[in-house]
C-alpha cells in the first residue's frame, strides 16, 4: 500500500500547484471559498470552517484575514455567541471561486479521474465517504 501513502502525500501538492500556477490561489483558499459557497447563507462559524478545512483555528484566522483583505469574505460577529465570529462569502469571493473552479476541476480530472478508467466511481466515492465518516 505504499502507492496509497504516496498518493496521499503527492496529490494535495499537485492540486495546489495547479491552482497557484494558473489562478494565483492556494488550494486552502479555494477550499475555504468552496465550503462557504455550499452553506446556507454562505456563512459559517470560523471554528466550524476551520474544522471543515482541516485547519487550526489560528491558521483559519490568518487565512480568513488574507481572504478578507482581498474582498473575498467578511468576518462578522456571531449573533448566537458574541465571542465567536462568522465568515461570510462575498459576491467577489463567489466570482473568484467560479473563476478558479474550471482550473481545479481540470486538475482533479488530469491527476485523478483520468487514471480511474474502468472503475466503479460510485463505489469508490461511497468507500471514501465511509472512510471519512470513521474519522
Amino acid at each position: 500500500m505504499r502507492a496509497l501513502g504516496r498518493f496521499l502525500q503527492v496529490m494535495p501538492r499537485a492540486l495546489d500547484a495547479d491552482l497557484v500556477r494558473e489562478q494565483r490561489m492556494s488550494a486552502s483558499e479555494y477550499t475555504v471559498l468552496r465550503h462557504l459557497s455550499e452553506t446556507p447563507g454562505q456563512l459559517m462559524r470560523m471554528s466550524e470552517l476551520a474544522t471543515a478545512c482541516d485547519m487550526s483555528l489560528s491558521g483559519m484566522t490568518r487565512l480568513a484575514a488574507k481572504l478578507e483583505s482581498g474582498g473575498y469574505l467578511r468576518r462578522i460577529r456571531c449573533e448566537e455567541d458574541a465571542r465567536g465570529a462568522n465568515a461570510v462569502l462575498t459576491e467577489k469571493g463567489m466570482a473568484r471561486l467560479r473563476e478558479a473552479w474550471p482550473t481545479h476541476l481540470a486538475s482533479v480530472r488530469r491527476h485523478i479521474f483520468d487514471h480511474l478508467e474502468g472503475l466503479d466511481l460510485r463505489r469508490l466515492a461511497d468507500a471514501f465517504a465511509a472512510m471519512a465518516a470513521d474519522t
